[in-house]
Parts: C-alpha cells; sequence; structure tokens
C-alpha cells in the first residue's frame, strides 16, 4: 500500500489523521550494544537505560485500545536488558507476537530464553566471516552468531531466524557471499538495506560530518561495483527470490544502489512507498517516541499514554502536514514500513 497526500491510508485506519490502529510498535529497550559498528554510534553511550514492564504498564490499555499487534525489541542490543522475562511476559499478556532484533552475539548464552519468548528473531549479518568480524569490530562475532543460532536450532528447530544486512562501503561487493554465510549457518532467510548516511537515527545528536558519511557511503566506483553485484545477485539468486528466502524483490534491491548514486549526487533521491507514521512508532529507551526511526520524537511514554502521544496534536499536526514524497528525510530513507491487511513489507 503506498501513502498518497490527501489520504494515507484507508478510514478503517485514520479518521483525519487520527490512529486507530497502531499495528507495529519497535521498543528500543536497552541502550546499550555489544557490538562497535561503523554505521552505528549506539555502542559509543556510557549511560544505560531500558525500558521496563513497569513502564509499560500504564500503557496497558493504550496497547489494548490501539490494537498493537506485533512488537519488535531493538536497542541497542535487547539481550543485554536486565529483566527481559518480565517485560515479554508483560507483551505476552497481551497476545503480542514479539520480534527479536539482535546482533546475535548472545545467542548462544540466552538461547533457551529467546525460545521461550519469541516468536522471531532478526540477526544482524553484515558478510561472510571476515568481514562481518572487521564490521562489528569483535573477534569472531560470526562464530558466535553461528554457535547461537545452532544452539537456538536445538532448542526450537521451526523458529523462524532472519539475517538483515546493512550494505556499506565494506560490504558492498559481497551481497552473493553474505546470502551463501546466511545459508551455511542455517538462516531461514535475509533481507539486505541500504546504510543510513544523513540521518540522526542510531545515537548520532548531529548529522554525521563528510568524512564520517564517507567511510560507510561509496564512491562512484564503489557505487558501480554494487551495480554489478545486485546484479550478479538477481540472475544467481533467482530461487532464493522467488522462494523469499531472500526478502527483496529486484525492484527493491536496485533500490539500494539508487540509494547510493543519489547520496553522490548522480541521481535525485526516491522516497519509498511508506505509510510507517501512521501504522507504526518508534520508542526510544528513554520513553521518547517517533513516528519513525528517522522523523523526530512527538511525545515521552513518561508524561503521556502512548494513545495520547500517537493522537496528539503534535504527532496529528506532523501527519496532515509530511508529504512523503517530498519530504527530505523521507526521501533518504533506508527503512520504509508499508502495512496492510495486518502484513508489513
Amino acid at each position: 500500500m503506498s501513502v498518497a497526500t490527501e489520504h494515507p491510508l484507508p478510514v478503517s485506519l485514520v479518521d483525519a489523521n487520527r490512529v486507530r490502529s497502531l499495528p507495529v510498535l519497535v521498543l528500543n529497550v536497552h541502550s546499550r550494544c555489544n557490538c562497535r559498528c561503523v554505521m552505528c554510534d549506539i555502542w559509543k553511550r556510557d549511560t544505560t537505560e531500558e525500558i521496563k514492564a513497569a513502564d509499560l504498564a500504564r500503557h496497558r490499555e493504550s496497547l489494548r485500545k490501539l490494537a498493537v499487534r506485533w512488537v519488535v525489541l531493538s536497542g541497542g542490543e535487547p539481550l543485554m536488558h536486565s529483566d527481559l522475562r518480565g517485560l515479554c511476559n508483560f507483551l505476552r499478556e497481551l497476545r503480542i507476537r514479539i520480534t527479536l532484533l539482535t546482533t546475535g552475539l548472545l545467542l548462544e548464552r540466552r538461547s533457551v530464553d529467546v525460545a521461550e519468548f519469541f516468536d522471531d528473531v532478526i540477526i544482524s549479518l553484515d558478510g561472510p566471516p571476515e568481514v562481518h568480524n572487521t564490521i562489528r569490530r569483535i573477534p569472531e562475532a560470526f562464530e558466535m552468531v553461528a554457535n547461537g543460532v545452532q544452539r537456538l536450532r536445538q532448542e526450537r528447530p521451526d523458529m523462524p531466524i532472519m539475517a538483515r544486512t546493512t550494505v556499506q562501503k565494506a560490504n558492498h561487493n559481497r551481497l552473493n557471499d553474505t546470502v551463501d554465510a546466511a545459508l551455511s549457518i542455517g538462516l531461514s532467510g535475509i533481507s539486505f538495506l541500504a546504510a543510513d548516511l544523513t540521518s540522526e537515527a542510531f545515537n548520532r545528536p548531529l548529522l554525521w560530518q563528510v568524512e564520517k558519511q564517507n567511510s560507510v557511503a561509496l564512491t562512484q566506483s564503489e557505487v558501480s561495483a554494487l551495480d554489478g553485484e545486485v546484479a550478479r545477485l538477481i540472475s544467481r539468486r533467482h530461487h532464493e527470490i522467488q522462494s523469499g528466502y531472500i526478502a527483496e524483490s529486484p525492484d527493491k534491491l536496485w533500490r539500494i544502489v539508487e540509494h547510493f548514486r543519489a547520496h553522490l549526487g548522480l541521481e535525485t533521491p526516491r522516497s519509498p512507498e511508506c505509510n510507517a507514521p501512521w501504522v507504526s512508532a518508534v520508542v526510544e529507551s528513554d520513553g521518547s517516541v517517533r513516528p519513525c526511526f528517522f522523523h523526530r520524537t512527538i511525545g515521552n511514554i513518561s508524561e503521556s499514554s502512548l494513545d495520547e502521544i500517537v493522537n496528539g496534536e503534535s504527532a496529528v499536526s506532523f501527519r496532515r502536514a509530511l508529504n512523503i514524497a517530498k519530504n527530505p528525510i523521507c526521501q533518504r530513507c533506508v527503512c520504509s514500513l508499508k502495512h496492510s491487511n495486518g502484513e508489513s513489507a
């Protein structure tokens, strides 16, 4: 479902930019991370903040009223949370699907808990072993992920365990190898997205300086290499794309190339089809709420109920004024959400 300017969603979900249903909620439940990735600044935090079950308890009626059906636990690293059981039990009581978004480094140690608490898992995977370990800047990070997946499979053989790869300078010519790596450790599928270069997300108090952007972005010759790599991925991985093992269609894979070309000024940035601000929200570890990962905050769950925030004056005004096709943040977006009939893409 695409978002039109006048009528972002059918009236069954939205009435005059007030949200009746919020199917998807992302909770950044822990502020710290156990990786030191070059494309993310979360690991630089020197304080620890958590969203705990008690913090969500006062929002129980909001979660029901907004018909939240799917919660993604992210961070930082959710498996570093001090009371993961309490948090997940609270969400289970509301019959909410829970997805774990993780670095995978603690997966082996926490495999019993993960098998019990979560419906599915998404692991950040940056490439084959040598590439993944270099990007994560953690020795044997890939091997730790592989051991964690194996242990989790022993606990729960049918559990969906996906990989998510952020495409950037250090892995732009290794996408096919990354698919092989995902297959080799028994993952259920893989998705690709371009590295975010220009937003204030992921603990960036200010926009990245050009030098920092260039350490993650691609040069013109590297964009050409990525173009060839995507072409090979599409031609060689026809079965994986058709079966859904690779989550992106060829069209979406080409959009990754477009993203890096646009960053170099070689083409005009183009917003993806997205309705995230009308069907989802992101809650940061300090309680602040965003309409998506990349736009500014619209409230804080320590001060107002979730329903009051997503339907407050700030949020409604934001959605009313938002033209996704023309908004400069949306034009640079790497992580769009489309939601229709209970499914996402």
